[in-house]
């Protein structure tokens, strides 16, 4: 008996070892016409193993370019598809370039900030107040977010002051900031809920 450990990695472990077994036999033969007809084989028993994907943009493309890896590149037939380069497989990818913002406190984000920049462009008045209230609580908000003991309402205000660039002051005194309430868990939850949202669904490859 040979188990599987005696036996070369799986290049693509996800079709089990029959499919590869099935990849090398088509290796061996030595007529195009049935070499074809095998792989042709192959390429259905691998479809028939994901049926839930079968909607994904590519599927068939994605099979060949699986059944090339599993040979190797070496497997000669006649591919309906322009194949990944082997090459491509190994090569790192490009550095995702990240922009440099400049936030100052990231636990703030970015439209805290721009919030606050209208909000230094506005005459005084009640509307700028009302508007300064719902900043300085969301971003007691935020605060509370990555520092789960408490906040000082004087930390906010000094922040509204730093991030206004001198041009808000306000004082405990005189400038109340209701009480919040965080639900660490909800929120994560939800910004979980949000980044898959805009992930595409994967490709195959």
């Amino acid at each position: 008996m040979i188990y599987n450990t005696q036996e070369e990695p799986l290049k693509l472990p996800e079709y089990g070892r029959n499919i590869q077994h099935m990849v090398d036999y088509c290796l061996t033969l030595k007529d195009s016409v049935e070499r074809n007809r095998c792989a042709g084989a192959i390429i259905a028993v691998m479809g028939s193993m994901f049926p839930h994907l079968r909607d994904v943009n590519d599927f068939k493309h994605i099979l060949w370019d699986h059944l090339a890896i599993m040979s190797d590149f070496h497997l000669d037939v006649d591919y309906p598809y322009v194949l990944i380069q082997k090459e491509n497989l190994y090569r790192r990818p490009a550095p995702v370039p990240y922009a440099d913002t400049g936030i100052i406190y990231k636990h703030y984000g970015q439209i805290l900030e721009r919030l606050i920049f209208i909000a230094k462009g506005m005459p005084e008045g009640e509307e700028k107040e009302v508007l300064l209230h719902q900043i300085t609580a969301q971003m007691k908000k935020s605060f509370l977010v990555w520092n789960k003991d408490s906040v000082d309402n004087r930390k906010i205000l000094k922040d509204l002051y730093v991030l206004s660039e001198g041009q808000i002051a306000r004082y405990e005194e005189t400038f109340k900031i209701g009480d919040v309430s965080v639900d660490v868990k909800e929120i994560q939850q939800q910004q979980l809920a949000n980044n898959k949202k805009k992930k595409k669904k994967p490709k195959m490859r």
